[in-house]
């Protein structure tokens, strides 16, 4: 990543991972380097010596519809060269914030006898060579404030210091401001801006924290990431952010897993005799018919007549069998038959093959009805936005969320940068019977009425009137794989934080990925595969870890609608049981309740695994 424009033998400011420009420091993020705080240009700004595509028509395809954009392509973020005679590559970054406090060490005493940390808050434009020109006329170094405002729309700009001490936005921007501190400076009622020019009047920090207050203003709409003269439209109330704060910047990216086309063969083989024959079929038995003929024999030989009439179908206009949403076809392949689907090759994008079930222990039996080892996998992610103070995650389905409005990455969008990982992975599949049996418990429906409520609760809380409650089967599976994701890291080889899930409930199936992919090599170790063979092992562990939690009785006892604790979207689920690193997670954590899965000590009817089997 590069500052500015750079002469080819001038090194970069600072330097970021591929990954890291499509998570925690994409366009319009906030990062801190040696000497400076910047915020990372957007797609305008970055330069390639060679671009390289990344080729997945399936997210290609999907982001063009979704986005409305006639034209779309996935490029990997620049990667700096060590030829010194190739152009230079790289990111620029604007300086951000202006706003800088002075390193000096000096007090204030307040006319009640207080004493408080003081330095000199300046402007940008009022330094001397990079530096505060203090009392002695020596120039004493610098930082950057803190704190900036921004608007939920992801706008952001620098806080008018003069406006905010003296509570008016007159044109006065003369005379020293001064940033006094008490304590450990991390309490905003202890932190005041002082103007010194009006016998030292000070406003507390706190008061920009008070919702609806807005204090601050109304947002002027700037992205600066865009260019330094670029501004939006927008009327919503500034908000405090503080630069390092977690809900600075959330990247919302689109995944998919690469699947195999083992459609095109079925394909190329109706459209032969579709317009003679098979489009005046209305059923599976005129399928049957119609594939006596010769002609159509021939051309359907390979393919079932199930198949062929589910082709049918969509051709016909079944909306719902042909607009598949992004898990609805990862799932249809890992659950496709033959048993082997893909090609084991050197660097080949999937390969995966079904287990057999003989002799699963009874636990398992009728609940467990498919295990894929998927020795090679490769996901591509590729970012479309990003939020600040809250995040717009895919909804269970992978479908991007488009009611949370996103900033945009560039001023005008042709191409999104995206990264390729490579790894491997286990599939577990759910019997929708017993998942279906399950649901019909007196136990389980009420604890679907608490979680629910808890949802409302949250959604109300939020603001968030266009969520959905994702159910309870996802809720189970969701625990179930944040169980497994602890339980195997223990043998597969790789930690915890390196393996991700994707869990799958809806009308098309259930079932939970646990996968890794690696820029490299890392991905493919065989670790996750071994742990397929043994899935049966496994699962037993990880039941055996949600049984009690370290934080029993206090931890199964919680209830999703309990205001006072405010962890709506939990159920039994804590640091001590089910939260892993949200590297893992594909929820951030939430929609997580252990009583789904295992009896707990204060729930024993809502097991999905009951504990008379286990």
């Amino acid at each position: 990543m590069s500052k500015g424009k750079q002469a080819k033998n001038i090194p970069p400011t600072g330097e970021l991972r591929q990954s890291q420009l499509l998570t925690t420091f994409g366009p319009g993020s906030m990062v801190d380097l040696p000497e400076h705080a910047v915020l990372i240009g957007g797609l305008d700004h970055w330069q390639f010596a060679e671009r390289k595509r990344v080729f997945e028509d399936r997210l290609e395809s999907y982001l063009r519809e979704k986005l409305s954009l006639s034209e779309l392509s996935l490029y990997e973020p620049p990667v700096d060269t060590d030829d010194p005679t190739a152009l230079r590559s790289g990111i620029t970054a604007f300086l951000f914030p202006a706003w800088f406090l002075a390193q000096v060490d000096e007090t204030y005493k307040t006319p009640d006898g207080r004493l408080y940390r003081t330095r000199p808050l300046i402007p940008w434009n009022r330094l001397v060579k990079g530096g505060y020109l203090n009392r002695d006329r020596k120039i004493v170094q610098v930082v950057p404030v803190r704190f900036v405002q921004a608007c939920v729309k992801g706008h952001i700009s620098d806080i008018d210091w003069y406006a905010y001490a003296r509570e008016t936005f007159k044109p006065d921007r003369v005379g020293p401001l001064w940033f006094d501190e008490g304590g450990a400076g991390n309490d905003f009622a202890e932190i005041y801006v002082r103007d010194e020019r009006k016998s030292n009047r000070r406003r507390a920090l706190s008061y920009a924290t008070i919702p609806g207050a807005h204090v601050l203003g109304k947002c002027s709409g700037r992205q600066p990431w865009l260019g330094p003269k670029i501004w939006d439209s927008c009327e919503e109330p500034n908000r405090l952010l503080t630069r390092s704060a977690s809900n600075a910047y959330f990247s919302q990216t689109v995944s998919v897993i690469a699947i195999p086309d083992t459609d095109a063969a079925l394909k190329g083989a109706v459209d032969e005799v579709f317009e003679d024959f098979l489009q005046y079929c209305e059923s599976l038995d005129d399928v049957t018919r119609e594939r006596r003929k010769q002609r159509v024999m021939n051309a359907l030989e390979g393919h079932s007549d199930e198949a062929v009439w589910g082709e049918i179908e969509r051709r016909k206009g079944d909306v719902a069998a042909e607009n598949r949403s992004i898990k609805q076809a990862e799932i249809e392949t890992l659950m496709a038959s033959p048993d082997t689907v893909g090609e084991d090759v050197p660097g080949g994008d999937f390969y995966a093959r079904a287990r057999s079930l003989v002799g699963m222990p009874a636990p398992f039996q009728g609940r467990l009805d498919r295990v894929v080892l998927v020795h090679r996998l490769r996901e591509v992610v590729a970012q479309v936005g990003f939020t600040r103070f809250e995040p717009a995650m895919p909804d269970i389905d992978g479908e991007l969320d488009l009611h949370v409005e996103p900033a945009p990455l560039a001023r005008e969008t042709s191409w999104l940068p995206a990264i390729e990982n490579k790894g491997e992975g286990v599939f577990l599949s759910f019997s929708r019977a017993a998942i279906e049996t399950w649901l019909g418990r007196p136990g389980v429906r009420a604890r679907s009425e608490l979680s629910m409520a808890g949802f409302e609760s949250w959604r109300e809380r939020k603001g968030a009137d266009t969520a959905a409650f994702p159910g309870v089967p996802y809720l189970m599976l969701h625990s179930l794989s944040h169980l497994l994701i602890t339980a195997v890291a223990l043998d597969c080889g790789y930690s915890a934080s390196a393996i991700r899930e994707r869990v799958y409930a809806g009308k098309y199936g259930y079932g939970i990925l646990l996968y890794t992919g690696t820029a490299g090599s890392e991905g493919t170790l065989g670790g996750l595969v071994d742990v397929g063979r043994d899935i049966e092992g496994h699962l037993r562990r990880a039941l055996e870890l949600g049984r009690l939690c370290s934080n029993d009785p206090v931890c199964a006892q919680h209830e999703p609608p309990n205001p006072h604790e405010e962890r709506f979207l939990h159920g039994s689920a804590c640091h001590g049981c089910l939260l892993i690193a949200e590297t893992s997670c594909e929820r951030r954590n939430e929609y997580l309740d252990r009583a789904l899965v295992v009896p707990t000590v204060s729930t024993r009817d809502t097991a999905f695994f009951s504990g008379e089997d286990g």
